[in-house]
């Protein structure tokens, strides 16, 4: 494929931070893995204790906490106090952002006790849980019912407020839409004190479809009720892989969930998930899984694989075998393959513990994984955490099905990246226009994977050092960034925004609808009181004076209609 090579570059010259770097996995065994450990323990110990509790007395403690939110907002002082924040420290984001928009003065709000999980109604088959809870703990509670969320989020410490207000998928996301899409309604407290509940269909539908993606600059989310789906004890697994050029593993990817005949809503023919790893520029595994009984997962001749054992080898990795050994088929416990990824977070594990794959550690060590995210970010200074802007890449590109070849194609010319993650999920067709949409008239179109309701599209997660930076070559990881935030607009795509963004103001309004989000910004009384948007998630430092002229200039600009 030589129009696929990638450019030649000049070697860069090593710094100290590059060995810094290196030799960084001293400080996560050492410091981050134990101290992880320790915390993942106290928080488990803390949801048996909420779990112990009665939906009743978890409502009472609810309703409290709710009560001081709005008390806490009613002693700010406009002209005195900050834009309101939560008073969750910055290195405890999951997401790879920088928060920087909390070193400018800002108005606290606690919310860390908002982490229960407040009722399982099996007749309305909806959770309704605080935006603290995470996908390990809300898992816990469901599986054992043979129930779960619709869209479970791989890794243990994604939590509901931040699936909801920034980004979530998962391999059954083809189905149900992204984790916002579960949602049937939000209790969220407004910028005057009001506790609202906003659903699709009640006075408060705009803000309803406001939230998604909103980043938390609407109001403060306390509750959100999810839909719930039933769900089987095993998840059977089929691994096949594919040889071929990058345009031909896409179209294998395409192939093994949507059926050719456009037949997108039959359960025969789709999957229950879904999902792709491209492990070079010719080869990938396509991952498809139908929920099992017991029963079935038993029978004589069948293989059952828990992969949620400490010492067993890290999925991706497992997945990879089919390229040796061809096809094959294997019966996974339902909440172990939930959270298959988690252990080793993807393959970043790679990178942050080189010898963290081999037998010898998962047997003696592997107990201790996965490190923290917010330890790891809370153990590097400036200096690594910008080497990492630069070299290092963990970025969502999301895409028409259709493009998957073409975005696979750009990746490899312009960064290298491999293993390379694919999971499709639908953009609805909603009755507003929202900040992230289909593209118009895709449904006269019909392509491959789209129904009359919602157009197809796929999660392309490039997470890993790029091929130049492991070859020790020169990498521009910003202009990189840069470059594939303009081939996402062109390609009407969307970028995720827990990630770094080099988008400009303009350009992200390009990327994004602001209509619907301006509109309730303003009804909502969110302006002068939450950060916008843009200025929460743009790179850099944000002075209290730039986001106070931003807002000033929203406030001022004649009031725009949604779509």
């Amino acid at each position: 494929m030589p129009d696929l090579e990638a450019p030649l570059r000049p070697k860069r010259k090593k710094i100290w931070v590059d060995y810094f770097v290196k030799f960084r996995w001293i400080i996560v065994i050492f410091v981050v893995l134990p101290i992880s450990f320790t915390l993942y323990f106290l928080t488990y110990l803390g949801d048996v204790w909420s779990e112990s509790k009665s939906f009743k007395k978890r409502q009472k403690e609810h309703d409290a906490n709710v009560e001081k939110v709005v008390k806490r907002l009613k002693e700010r002082n406009p002209k005195k106090d900050g834009l309101v924040c939560t008073a969750r420290k910055p290195w405890i984001a999951v997401g790879m952002r920088n928060v920087d928009y909390k070193r400018a003065r800002h108005f606290e709000v606690d919310l860390s006790a908002f982490r229960n999980v407040l009722e399982i109604d099996q007749e309305r088959m909806v959770a309704r849980v605080e935006p603290l809870v995470n996908m390990g703990q809300i898992s816990r509670v469901t599986v054992p019912m043979n129930l779960s969320l619709a869209v479970v989020a791989e890794l243990d410490d994604l939590t509901v407020g931040g699936l909801i207000n920034g980004y979530g998928i998962e391999g059954s996301s083809h189905i149900y839409g992204l984790f916002s899409d579960t949602v049937v309604a939000y209790e969220i407290v407004l910028a005057d004190g009001r506790l609202v509940r906003a659903t699709k269909d009640n006075e408060y539908s705009d803000l309803f479809y406001a939230i998604p993606w909103s980043q938390g600059t609407l109001g403060l989310l306390v509750a959100a009720e999810i839909k719930l789906i039933p769900i089987k004890e095993y998840m059977k697994v089929t691994y096949k892989p594919l040889v071929g050029n990058l345009k031909e593993l896409a179209q294998g990817y395409i192939d093994s969930f949507a059926p050719r005949d456009g037949d997108q809503d039959n359960p025969d023919k789709v999957p229950d998930f879904v999902e792709t790893m491209i492990y070079s520029p010719t080869e990938a595994v396509f991952m498809t899984g139908r929920y099992a009984s017991k029963e079935e997962a038993k029978k004589k001749g069948n293989k059952t694989n828990s992969v949620g054992w400490w010492y067993k080898t890290w999925f991706y990795q497992h997945a990879q075998t089919a390229l040796k050994k061809g096809e094959f088929v294997e019966y996974i416990p339902t909440r172990e393959y939930y959270h298959r990824h988690t252990r080793c977070l993807y393959w970043e594990g790679k990178l942050i513990l080189p010898f963290g794959d081999q037998w010898w550690f998962r047997f003696l060590f592997g107990w201790l994984m996965p490190p923290k995210v917010s330890l790891l970010k809370a153990t590097q200074g400036d200096a690594i955490r910008n080497y990492y802007h630069e070299m290092h890449v963990i970025q969502d590109m999301l895409v028409p099905l259709y493009k998957v070849g073409d975005a696979l194609e750009w990746v490899h010319r312009e960064m290298e990246v491999y293993p390379i993650w694919l999971c499709p999920h639908r953009l609805y067709k909603l009755p507003v226009k929202t900040m992230v949409y289909p593209e118009p008239g895709f449904e006269l179109q019909r392509r491959q994977g789209d129904t009359q309701y919602a157009q197809m599209y796929t999660d392309v997660g490039v997470y890993y050092a790029p091929g130049p930076v492991l070859r020790g070559e020169e990498f521009d990881g910003s202009e990189a960034v840069r470059r594939m935030e303009s081939w996402l607009i062109e390609n009407h795509g969307f970028q995720p925004q827990y990630a770094v963004s080099e988008l400009s103001e303009k350009n992200f309004w390009r990327m994004f609808d602001a209509g619907l989000y301006e509109h309730a910004r303003r009804k909502y009384g969110a302006v002068g009181t939450f950060m916008s948007l843009y200025y929460k998630s743009k790179k850099g430092r944000k002075t209290e004076k730039e986001v106070q002229e931003a807002e000033q200039a929203i406030c001022e600009a004649p009031d725009a209609e949604a779509d």
